[in-house]
């Protein structure tokens, strides 16, 4: 496995836990800028596929037909929180496509968060799948098939044709072959692609410079990096990394987080990609080892530190709200 120590949890000076896991930084020819662990551990991207997965919706056509602008195209790479203003955009897109919440099939949970979920249980209410954090996923899986002319039903299944359309995209964007690329099953039913971690930060060196794809592609690439930096707050939601990086960064990164403790980056003004891992899949340590990591190579600004203390080191409290102790980098990037 030979992952790296990447972050440290420290309780009464002393370090309590450590989360070990892979750091690769990749440009756009396949060369490794820098790394911390095996470049080569593989596992599943999980829901940091999602803008690569959008690029069809846009390729195809679909988001012009159907009217979707720049929040559509952020709600349907993202990986949202339940808030309102999500539950809002879900609604919006099935109105836009002439879909009820029935056709949604990626299932329901309580949003991530926490206040949003407060007030629904306060209300004697049950989370529909608008709640759900990857309905704007399923959304634009619904606007492709309805497009093409698909059968909506089993649009979620690995043989649809929409399953196989992000399967052809994933293979694109990391130069594999589709065989290449192990299948599981998501949280919300969909296929979820295995690769390296060498493979998945290549992915985002594509999509933060996609000059080597085709021209539909390098604009659907544009359009959807474009919505992701403009409505940040649609991608992930209120105090998430992801969120807060691009609110802080504005277009000089694109991020998405995925369950499981993996986080990607693609850097444009560099034509890199970024990719972490946490391997015992805790996402606690996420915003320190990625400051951390965008530090140690030195595209972080001064002011946009500072905008993003919170996550560099992130203090942990007891019930009395007291703190007493922190999670703190402790890698060295090579």
């Amino acid at each position: 496995m030979q992952g790296a120590n990447l972050a440290e949890v420290t309780r009464g000076g002393l370090v309590e836990c450590i989360h070990q896991g892979f750091v690769v930084i990749l440009d756009q020819a396949g060369k490794i800028i820098a790394q911390a662990g095996n470049p080569q551990f593989r596992t599943y991207i999980r829901s940091a596929a999602k803008p690569m997965q959008a690029v069809p919706v846009v390729e195809s056509g679909a988001a012009a037909h159907f009217g979707f602008g720049k929040e559509e195209l952020a709600f349907i790479s993202s990986s949202h929180s339940g808030e309102d203003e999500h539950v809002g955009m879900g609604e919006r897109i099935l109105d836009k496509l002439g879909f009820s919440v029935a056709e949604l099939q990626c299932g329901t949970h309580l949003p991530l968060h926490g206040k949003s979920a407060r007030n629904l249980l306060a209300k004697g209410l049950a989370p529909s799948v608008l709640h759900n954090t990857c309905s704007g996923k399923h959304a634009g899986m619904l606007a492709l098939a309805k497009y093409r002319g698909w059968d909506i039903k089993g649009y979620h299944l690995p043989d649809h044709p929409v399953q196989q359309a992000m399967l052809e995209t994933i293979a694109a964007f990391t130069q594999l072959s589709t065989k290449e690329i192990p299948l599981g099953v998501d949280g919300c039913g969909v296929p979820v692609f295995a690769m390296t971690m060498e493979r998945m930060a290549f992915a985002y060196a594509q999509l933060s410079r996609p000059t080597s794809l085709s021209e539909d592609r390098q604009e659907a690439c544009r359009a959807l990096s474009e919505a992701m930096t403009f409505y940040p707050s649609l991608v992930a939601g209120t105090g998430r990394l992801a969120t807060d990086l691009m609110k802080a960064c504005g277009p000089r990164f694109i991020a998405k987080d995925g369950a499981e403790g993996v986080f990607c980056i693609a850097i444009p003004e560099k034509g890199w990609g970024l990719a972490v891992k946490i391997m015992d899949g805790s996402g606690r340590g996420l915003g320190p080892v990625v400051i951390s990591a965008l530090t140690q190579l030195g595209v972080l600004k001064d002011e946009e530190k500072k905008d993003l203390a919170k996550h560099t080191v992130v203090k942990i409290k007891n019930y009395r709200d007291e703190e007493i102790g922190e999670i703190r980098p402790s890698f060295t990037l090579v």
